[in-house]
């Protein structure tokens, strides 16, 4: 592959399409009254997922692009877990209290941040508001250098199946360079901990392209992680946006690997991880072959949401906790960033939704293209066409941009079917652009595609 077709497409700023349309093009113009229409009908649509966003962090990573605050004290994660219980409340009354439940995740910040007794106690608000399914599965990230044992014990206790572990990168270089020093001991003692409690899968984060970072410290982070067998990676470039995350400034810019250095991190690792027997999933996922993610990429079930790539076949999604994103089979709403507005308006008695979007049928339509092409790197526009009742030809002709794409060899088409080529599957990202209607006309800085 040449370096001009890696300079191309791997330093282009493109949407990590985990929705579609993208946040950008959310409008304050869709509310809480909407949010609450779309909720009286959310149980009629089968069972939901729950997202909890919980916003607090000890110490600030300087790569992160999350919506975080750094307290040493706990009364404003205490006040926060307050306001979301009263959140659950109201989107319980405005649903109703039979919406079964399938899958809840805590994102964050740090959602171990909690003390034990408060986890318990927001689960047992969730389980009291919404209806869960005998089988439901929870899902918590976590920081392994705060995870005490007390709340490992209560994670296994509240029925955690599912755990993400922020690793990044072993080398001690690296993680000075970025202020999160973290020892692979604190990674194994949390890995050990959460199997004895019961939890059976186990992601790890790792990320590439961070200051200092060279091929061989990925091989080494990706040789040791591998150690402790989780049962999926989850491998991200870094964005390096300072312009929306001034924290990112404390990053020296000089010690950025350039494109052609990003793709080489990034495909040393996936043949390090291959090697040890895990199966590329995806853009940037990497699983054991038993693993359920792995099957169903197999089988072409795999599903792309917030989290990434995911086997949640749930059409809706309920987001609580300041700035989480809902989804209905309507559309997109998110709820306030500033904690004070988020608390404000929940104390009203309103849901605290700040915008959203309402999906048009040509969403739907381009929405399932770009999902499928970042999940198969592949998509029959033909068979789409027969399921939605809707021609896609619009969508091909006089489209510029898949048409550079194909004369750069990134992808085919034939016979109505879209193919990214096995070599260029990195810019995958670049592929699902050419049918986003929004792309470039929102004023958006996105994260680099390699």
């Amino acid at each position: 592959m040449s370096d001009n077709l890696v300079a191309k497409y791997g330093d282009a700023r493109l949407p990590r399409y985990t929705s579609y349309p993208t946040a950008p093009a959310f409008s304050a113009a869709v509310g809480p009254d909407e949010y609450v229409k779309g909720l009286a009908n959310i149980g009629k649509t089968g069972p939901v997922s729950v997202y909890l966003h919980v916003p607090f962090c000890r110490s600030m990573c300087w790569y992160c692009g999350c919506h975080t605050t750094i307290t040493r004290q706990d009364a404003p994660v205490v006040e926060y877990l307050d306001v979301m219980s009263q959140e659950i409340e109201l989107v319980s009354f405005a649903a109703g209290n039979d919406v079964p439940v399938k899958n809840v995740h805590f994102g964050g910040g740090t959602p171990t941040i909690m003390k034990p007794q408060e986890f318990t106690a927001l689960m047992a608000k969730l389980r009291s508001a919404f209806a869960f399914e005998a089988d439901a599965s929870v899902a918590v990230e976590i920081d392994p250098r705060t995870l005490a044992a007390s709340m490992i014990e209560v994670l296994g206790e509240n029925g955690v199946d599912r755990a993400s572990l922020g690793v990044q990168s072993f080398d001690p270089i690296v993680q000075a360079a970025i202020n999160r020093m973290q020892s692979f001991e604190q990674t194994e003692a949390a890995v050990a901990g959460l199997r004895s409690a019961g939890v059976t899968s186990i992601n790890f984060d790792l990320i590439y392209g961070l200051p200092k970072q060279t091929v061989q410290s990925c091989v080494e982070t990706v040789r040791l992680a591998a150690q402790l067998r989780p049962e999926r990676f989850a491998v991200f470039g870094y964005a390096h946006i300072p312009a929306f995350k001034k924290h990112q400034r404390l990053i020296d810019e000089a010690s950025l690997p350039d494109a052609r250095q990003r793709n080489e991190q990034a495909e040393a690792i996936a043949q390090e991880l291959e090697k040890a027997g895990y199966e590329r999933i995806g853009l940037d996922h990497f699983a054991l072959p038993e693993d359920q993610l792995a099957v169903a990429a197999r089988e072409g079930r795999m599903r792309r949401n917030f989290q990434g790539y995911t086997t949640d076949d749930c059409d809706s999604l309920i987001g609580l906790g300041a700035s989480a994103i809902g989804r209905l089979p309507t559309g997109y709403m998110q709820n306030h960033v500033p904690l004070g507005l988020y608390a404000e308006r929940v104390a009203s008695g309103v849901l605290p939704t700040a915008k959203g979007y309402l999906l048009t049928e040509e969403d739907k339509l381009r929405g399932r293209i770009i999902e499928r092409l970042m999940c198969d790197f592949e998509v029959d526009l033909g068979r789409l066409s027969r399921e939605l009742g809707f021609d896609t030809g619009f969508l091909v002709e006089r489209n510029e941009r898949l048409g550079e794409l194909v004369a750069d060899g990134v992808v085919t088409i034939r016979d109505n079917r879209i193919v990214v080529s096995q070599d260029t599957r990195f810019m995958v990202r670049a592929v699902a652009a050419a049918f986003d209607a929004y792309f470039g006309s929102l004023g958006r800085t996105h994260s680099k595609a390699a």
